[in-house]
Parts: C-alpha cells; sequence; structure tokens
C-alpha cells in the first residue's frame, strides 16, 4: 500500500516506510523529529514547475500534466520507489504542502497507481 500524509500530521507505526518527496526541507520541522526513512527529493517537481504552480489551484490540470511528463522522463527515481515497495507493505509519501488534494504527492500516488 502506498499512501500519503502530511509531514505536519503526528507519526504513526501505520505510516511504514516514510519518503520525503518535497525537493526542500519543510518549514519548522526538525530532522531528527521527522521520521522519515527516505527524503527523495529527486522525485519532487523541478524547482522551475514548482515555483511557477505555486499552488494556484486555476494552474492545477497544466501542473498535473507537466508534474507527470517529468515523472515519465525520471523512470530511475520512480523505480526507486517501486523497488522499495516490494521490500516495504506500507509507503508512506510525506509532503509539506498545506492544501491536501491540490500538491504534488496526490499526483504522484496516482501516477504510481497507474504503473
Amino acid at each position: 500500500m502506498i499512501k500519503t500524509k502530511r509531514i505536519y500530521e503526528k507519526y504513526s507505526s501505520e505510516d511504514g516506510y516514510r519518503i520525503l518527496i518535497d525537493r526542500l526541507w519543510p518549514r519548522g520541522v526538525l530532522k531528527n523529529n521527522a521520521r522519515v526513512n527516505l527524503w527523495l527529493k529527486e522525485i519532487a517537481p523541478t524547482d522551475q514547475l514548482r515555483k511557477w504552480f505555486s499552488h494556484d489551484l486555476k494552474k492545477w490540470n497544466a501542473f498535473k500534466k507537466k508534474y507527470i511528463k517529468e515523472l515519465n522522463e525520471n523512470k530511475c527515481t520512480v523505480d526507486k520507489i517501486k523497488n522499495l515497495k516490494k521490500e516495504h507493505n506500507t509507503i508512506t509519501l510525506v509532503y509539506a504542502a498545506k492544501d491536501e488534494q491540490h500538491n504534488n504527492a496526490v499526483v504522484l500516488l496516482e501516477f504510481l497507481y497507474t504503473l
């Protein structure tokens, strides 16, 4: 199972293997307290795409398309998550965005389930 969770939510043992999928470290979160098993910043949208989107909901559909294009071009990093899924029953994609429905974790999760 692969799921998503905001890094600001309380850690749970049910999270399984936690992968931070943001390019920038989340504000206000100490690395010792984050309980992140892997920081896979290469899977995050490029800085250019992240800054362009800037969490503007009018750009959401275009952001999804552009991010999926980046994911398709980043096969090696996507394969890392697929291989980790073989080793762990549960993987939680951890992210910092406030909007829980419109962020890179939502797109990545959907992308991983289409493979």
